[in-house]
């Protein structure tokens, strides 16, 4: 590994896009009376044409635990193939709309993700391509989640996104963009990524990413505002890496 590699995978901030989202929502507390917190959480490290991760499934473990003790309604899946991954989030908005507009809905996802033509793209299990212009058919573009959240109309929205360790396709043509691309958050809507875009992050060390290990120990005890945690959330993980 090169040193300008090694110290992408170790330069790890914080990016926070907020756009008329509920800033004083607290995840360290069970919710308001009435309203309902919905969390989709998915995992994926078993990949099989590409490069396994070793800590996502425990990653997406963590915080599924670490939501139902916030209030969360959770449902968790793990390395899981495009169609189950599809059908989840599905669900999740179908859930979502049928919750009403107080709702608050997470959606957080740890495994590789890559980025072509400007779009954001989650891996399943099964993705495996010989060209860029494949990633429509084995991948699930990041905007369909938002698309999904935006029908729901919901009170809050929260999309976490613990992923780009690594570019998975170094032998396809194409991919020279490192990490995820900036996404334009629809009106309430939090979207946090683990890494800076453009970079990469640390699958790391102890079990779990810095990223998802330092966020789960804030969300249990921190009673901050979801602004304010997240910045907490980045200060912890430069300290830490």
């Amino acid at each position: 590994m090169t040193l300008s590699r090694l110290l992408a995978f170790f330069v790890l901030l914080l990016s926070l896009a907020a756009t008329g989202a509920r800033a004083e929502l607290v995840l360290a507390n069970r919710g308001e009376p009435g309203e309902r917190r919905i969390a989709l959480v998915i995992g994926n490290g078993g990949y099989l044409s590409i490069g396994g991760l070793d800590n996502t499934v425990k990653d997406a473990a963590l915080m599924a635990d670490t939501l139902t003790g916030a209030g969360f309604e959770v449902t968790k899946l793990l390395d899981v193939d495009q169609n189950a991954m599809k059908r989840g989030i599905a669900n999740f908005g179908r859930a979502l709309r049928e919750a009403g507009p107080e709702t608050v809905a997470l959606f957080y996802y740890a495994g590789h993700a890559v980025q072509s033509f400007g779009n954001n793209y989650l891996l399943p299990v099964d993705a495996a391509i010989r060209d860029q212009a494949d990633l429509d058919l084995v991948g699930v573009e990041a905007g369909w989640i938002l698309r999904q959240l935006y029908s729901a109309r919901v009170r809050t929205n929260i999309v976490i996104l613990d992923s780009c360790r690594n570019n998975p396709f170094p032998n396809v043509m194409g991919f020279h963009d490192q990490g995820l691309a900036e996404m334009n958050a629809p009106t309430g809507t939090f979207i946090a990524y683990a890494t800076a875009p453009g970079s990469v992050a640390l699958d790391g060390l102890t079990g779990n990413s810095p990223y998802t290990s330092a966020l789960a120990d804030a969300i249990r005890s921190e009673r901050e505002s979801i602004e304010l945690l997240f910045k907490k959330v980045r200060v912890k993980v430069l300290e830490t890496t």
